[in-house]
């Protein structure tokens, strides 16, 4: 497909995704001193509809994926994937946001590392970080707690209780 630009790409996910999509909007702001625009596309969609929806970036340009950020809200676990459509393209490309809310108390949602490998660094983080089960990843190895580390604090939670214990304090 072709290059879509960030209002035209907002519509396009809009009337694919229909009222698989809980709130999406358009940032765009400007930097640098030519003062060129970039664009931020916000995007929740249910978590049924979470890789659809990623497929659907797929059907455009294969998307280059930054990270996943986790919030743990006290209610629930909320996931934004940083993706980047059009990557690369001077002053094309478009970061699109995509959130999707998990159950607190046991938060799980399928692995995307089948459609995008580099999606595996950061939903291994993600799992032992925040405790979100990603259904087919691959690895399941931790990549930055030790391997001893227990399987049941998550250090990114709020609330996380027996961190104190594990932190190794000088006398």
């Amino acid at each position: 497909m072709e290059f879509l630009d960030a209002k035209d790409l907002l519509s396009y996910l809009q009337d694919n995704l229909k009222e698989n999509i809980l709130d999406s909007r358009l940032e765009t702001r400007t930097a640098g001193v030519k003062k060129e625009e970039f664009h931020n596309i916000w995007l929740e969609v249910k978590r049924e509809k979470f890789r659809d929806t990623v497929k659907l970036f797929m059907e455009l340009q294969y998307p280059h994926i930054a990270i996943i950020a986790g919030n743990d809200t006290g209610e629930k676990i909320e996931l934004v994937y940083l993706f980047s459509l059009f990557y690369g393209e001077k002053f094309k490309e478009i970061s699109i946001n995509l959130k999707v809310s998990l159950e607190r108390e046991k938060p799980s949602i399928e692995s995307i590392t089948d459609l995008i490998p580099g999606a595996q660094t950061t939903e291994r983080e993600t799992k032992e970080m925040f405790g979100v089960e990603f259904i087919g990843l691959p690895e399941m190895r931790n990549i930055f707690l030790p391997e001893d580390f227990p399987k049941d604090i998550f250090p990114f939670r709020k609330e996380q209780k027996g961190l104190d214990e594990l932190v190794q304090k000088e006398s």
